[in-house]
């Protein structure tokens, strides 16, 4: 597994490097957004670390540029704290967010959780786990999604989510059921989170399958969609 790190720090980057490939990766490191872009085009990597602030072409930029021809995870290590830069990222593509200053055994742990969310699915493989909507197939025992035996690749949140309302077809979730049960904490006050996920969420499965999986019921919540 090659790993890119995109880090204007040096000595950041050198730590990040250095951990992991103790941990037995392999790792690319770069400092700038336009090296990072340069690199996720020519070369296949199994994830990225990426940075926010960087020279020459910020971090939401390399995102959305490496969303062009690609679903390979990216997880954001960034100092920037304010909730709508982490929607943000989140919205244009990001898998997962960790805020500096940072925990190396928390990166390690979230990057095994979302390679683990990107394996592909064998087209050979069915297990006790799958729930099958159509040609929609949710494992959530083993944490994956395909259709017609391709693998969609979702952050870890969307992924709990579809799980939540495949597992519950009948049921109709409130923001605050929904945000309860996947991020686990109290829901105190509306914001954008919950919607960003959903969105994001339809929009992957729409563009992979072309139907829509997931129903506002408006004044009230959302629920899965009952396809005809």
């Amino acid at each position: 597994m090659k790993i890119l790190i995109v880090e204007d720090d040096k000595e950041i980057n050198k730590i990040l490097s250095t951990y992991l490939m103790d941990n037995n990766y392999d790792v690319i490191s770069v400092y700038d957004g336009k090296e990072a872009s340069e690199r996720g085009r020519k070369e296949i990597f199994g994830l990225v670390l990426l940075d926010l602030m960087l020279p020459y072409k910020n971090g939401e930029t390399v995102i959305k540029e490496l969303r062009e021809n690609s679903d390979i995870p990216i997880i954001v290590i960034s100092a920037k704290s304010e909730k709508e830069a982490k929607l943000e990222a989140l919205r244009i593509g990001a898998d997962d967010y960790i805020l500096k200053p940072f925990d190396l055994d928390e990166v390690l742990v979230r990057i095994e959780v979302v390679l683990r969310r990107s394996m592909p699915v064998s087209n050979d493989t069915k297990s006790d786990g799958d729930i099958t909507i159509g040609e929609l197939v949710v494992n959530a025992e083993h944490n994956t999604v395909s259709y017609n035996g391709k693998f969609i690749n979702l952050t870890a949140k969307e992924l709990q989510i579809l799980t939540l309302l495949v597992q519950n077809p009948q049921k109709i979730f409130t923001k605050a059921n929904l945000y309860e049960a996947v991020w686990n904490d109290t829901y105190y006050y509306e914001d954008n989170t919950i919607n960003v996920h959903l969105s994001n969420l339809r929009s992957k499965l729409k563009k992979a399958t072309g139907q829509d999986y997931v129903e506002t019921v408006w004044g009230i919540g959302y629920r899965l969609k009952k396809l005809t």
